[in-house]
């Protein structure tokens, strides 16, 4: 073999690993090309869906805002209806505060999670809280009828403060009967407290009702009670008529 031979022999070897050389690179460029594809494609899409979940996101954000404030513009009217409540101190319906004064916390990764950042109460239950103190001033809580074995007790109950009052009412008879100064005014009130005495023991078997059983004393409790009312303001009557 000449020298010739050799010589293009080499260069043909130096050519192949060249060609080689440049395949494998072609190789591994198209396969990072692709991974890189392949990358910026899962990228997008997780872009793509950040994207949408934001966009709800600010869709359920502004859908609670509305809320509420319309559940505000109404506890505040309802506020403005209640009992002791002066309107014209109270005022119209503040405006919200302005966004730049806001204090700078992350926002919720759910609008409606009921806990609002930093561990402070949402809006919702702020407003929650607040409509039910509204409640219990606009309208009184509902009290259930009086338990059965209250209802022999009410002609009782009737009867002693009848005649308790019916004994004050003879004492100050009695009393207006000595001659002293007012001797007149103290029989008068001798003598109402007598008509009242009947209806005494209404009062006190509401008030009983109301604060130890938290019940309402009904039609029926009130007729019971003047009926005890009635027979021991009688009884006192007679006697007192008799002594007399």
């Amino acid at each position: 073999m000449t020298t010739r031979d050799r010589d293009y022999q080499m260069m043909m070897s130096a050519l192949a690993d060249v060609a080689r050389r440049r395949d494998t690179e072609l190789d591994t460029a198209d396969q990072a090309y692709q991974d890189s594809t392949a990358r910026a494609a899962g990228e997008l899409a997780r872009a793509d869906g950040e994207a949408a979940a934001a966009d709800r996101w600010a869709g359920a954000a502004a859908a609670q805002v509305l809320d509420v404030d319309r559940e505000a513009a109404r506890l505040w009217d309802q506020l403005r209806r209640a009992r002791g409540v002066r309107v014209r101190t109270l005022g119209e319906f503040p405006e919200p505060a302005p966004v730049d004064v806001l204090p700078r916390v992350a926002l919720q990764r759910k609008p409606d999670d009921g806990t609002g950042t930093s561990g402070q109460e949402s809006a919702r239950a702020l407003l929650a809280r607040a409509a039910e103190r509204i409640d219990d001033t606009v309208r009184a809580p509902a009290r259930r009828p009086l338990p059965r074995w209250m209802l022999p007790v009410l002609p009782l109950l009737g009867a002693l403060v009848a005649g308790a009052t019916g004994l004050v009412a003879a004492g100050l008879v009695t009393f207006g009967d000595s001659g002293i100064v007012g001797a007149t005014v103290i029989r008068g009130l001798g003598w109402l407290a007598f008509l009242v005495a009947p209806s005494s023991g209404v009062p006190v078997a509401s008030l009983i009702a109301h604060r130890r059983l938290h019940a309402r004393l009904d039609i029926g409790g009130v007729g019971l009670t003047l009926l005890g009312g009635m027979v021991a303001a009688a009884m006192l009557s007679l006697t007192f008529a008799g002594a007399r």
